[in-house]
């Protein structure tokens, strides 16, 4: 697991934020497109399997979450900035499901590391009530466990954008953000 604040390749001081806003292949995707963010990395947290495989966390039983690790450097863009961008890109109302994807594996989810981030989410969250006709059910919980998806998960829509899924599911989020966040594309 990794710590909130690391040193990058460059010397710059860069923050880690976890988030699961459903399939992480839409998640990534997003992301990877915005200035400030220097890593994303599909993964799983929050569950009680060690090492779980994508089959497993599919099926449900691992109790993990699909997430993204997002390294960012807080100098160009905030938390709170990634946070909107988040509840932008995926809808925070349904539980356990996003779309057609269907489990607590897709729940909306933001895993804080420090009590700064609690904060910041509970405030992000509170100000996105009044965006949606539903109630917010996006969980917010402490980071206990993290896991790197399988690298075949890693970059996905830049590999695969004809794929089916990237098509239809991916492309729509990735035009959404870059209409509404223009400023914000790398």
């Amino acid at each position: 697991m990794s710590e909130i604040t690391d040193v990058g390749s460059e010397g710059k001081h860069l923050e880690t934020a976890y988030l699961g806003g459903g399939c992480f292949w839409c998640t990534e995707a997003v992301f990877a497109r915005v200035k400030g963010v220097v890593d994303v990395e599909s993964g799983y947290a929050g569950g009680h399997q060690p090492d779980p495989t994508y089959e497993q966390v599919c099926a449900g039983g691992t109790g993990h979450a699909e997430v993204v690790k997002l390294q960012f450097d807080p100098a160009v863009i905030g938390f709170r900035d990634l946070l909107e961008i988040f509840f932008t890109i995926h809808d925070p109302t349904t539980p356990n499901r996003q779309g057609n994807d269907v489990g607590t594996q897709y729940r909306s989810v933001i895993f804080y590391q420090s009590p700064q981030q609690e904060a910041t989410a509970r405030q992000v969250i509170a100000q996105m009530a009044g965006v949606w006709d539903a109630p917010i059910v996006t969980e917010l919980a402490p980071l206990t466990t993290y896991y790197p998806a399988e690298p075949y998960h890693q970059d996905y829509f830049t590999q695969h954008p004809l794929q089916s899924y990237c098509a239809f599911v991916v492309a729509p989020k990735v035009a959404k953000f870059k209409s509404i966040y223009a400023q914000r594309l790398k």
